[in-house]
């Protein structure tokens, strides 16, 4: 039962990915109606046969706090899909205060940016304009909806209707 569900709020806004066996439990527990399944495709016991959940949407509304997506090294570098934001390199990543500490910089969202070694020491204690270079695009805070289609890598296409892609 390898695959990823998305789950849906019973205002069809999105909550979380879980995976197929969880999906499945949910259905079997009727706590979740089916809204997208895989076509041709089941999910079997010797006594019930459920279709292959690939979105569900809650039967009762669920009170979740605004999510926000944490401030982290990790984060920082999904969020810059691990890249250089001044060269584009892949390796040796750091993380980069595109306005120095020393200079009244904080450790925000809009502040952070991955960087590869090399262009960090480059860069040093200076802003990238001072120092010549510049940036891949501007640091930004991402959304909850972003980090849940950059969790599963490809998104469904019956999903980016949910998550706003379409």
């Amino acid at each position: 039962m390898n695959g990823h569900v998305l789950v849906l709020n019973q205002d069809y806004s999105a909550l979380t990915v879980c995976s197929v066996e969880r999906a499945v439990i949910l259905i079997h527990l009727q706590k979740v109606h089916v809204v997208e399944a895989v076509d041709g495709e089941y999910v079997r016991s010797p006594s019930t046969r459920v279709p292959w959940p690939s979105i569900v949407r809650l039967k009762a509304y669920a009170r979740v706090p605004y999510k926000r997506v944490m401030l982290s090294r990790k984060n920082i570098l999904k969020r810059d899909r691990n890249t250089c934001q001044y060269c584009g390199a892949t390796d040796n990543l750091t993380i980069d205060h595109v306005l120095p500490k020393s200079r009244g910089g904080r450790d925000s969202w809009e502040n952070l940016v991955a960087a590869c070694v090399s262009c960090n020491n480059r860069k040093g204690d200076r802003t990238p304009e001072e120092a010549g270079m510049e940036l891949d695009r501007e640091p930004f805070r991402p959304s909850y909806v972003m980090f849940l289609r950059d969790f599963v890598g490809t998104v469904n296409e019956a999903w980016k209707p949910y998550l706003f892609l379409s």
